[in-house]
């Protein structure tokens, strides 16, 4: 069997608790096709980027699946049908995360991304010039405009 990751997401005017009802359908639904959900986390209510079929908010749930295809197939179709489901995506992986993913982690949890440096406003590295003035001599006229017949 192959492992799956997917997530979807509910309508905004639908309960947590009729979130976790979904959840268990689409539970129920895969081992019944023969697999089996290894671990469920809701990610609660956000905001969405932008509206999706009248909706600005939405509640998301990941499921980590190992199943064959088929099962995963029939999950999509329910999910297609059900009016309750926005939007939702699977990904098939290589191995399941077994911690918590890292929408659940906090800030601080997350300490892979290391210490990013002096980082200008768009993402490039800052460095100082050594062959020409810096930005405060140039304010004070230290620096002929560039540019045209000068």
């Amino acid at each position: 069997m192959a492992f799956y990751e997917n997530v979807f997401i509910a309508r905004q005017d639908v309960s947590t608790t009729q979130v976790e009802a979904l959840t268990e359908q689409f539970n129920t639904l895969i081992e019944a096709n023969g697999g089996k959900v290894t671990k469920k986390e809701y990610w609660g209510l956000k905001s969405l980027s932008f509206r999706i079929k009248k909706n600005r908010k939405g509640h998301y749930m990941l499921l980590n699946i190992d199943a064959p295809a088929a099962a995963v197939h029939e999950l999509e179709r329910n999910m297609r049908i059900n009016e309750d489901v926005i939007r939702y995506l699977t990904v098939r992986v290589e191995g399941l995360e077994e911690g918590p993913s890292a929408m659940m982690q906090s800030r601080s949890d997350r300490g892979d991304r290391g210490d990013r440096g002096d980082r200008g406003d768009r993402g490039g590295w800052r460095r100082e010039r050594e062959d020409g003035p810096r930005r405060e001599d140039r304010a004070e006229g230290g620096d002929a405009p560039r540019g045209g017949d000068a």
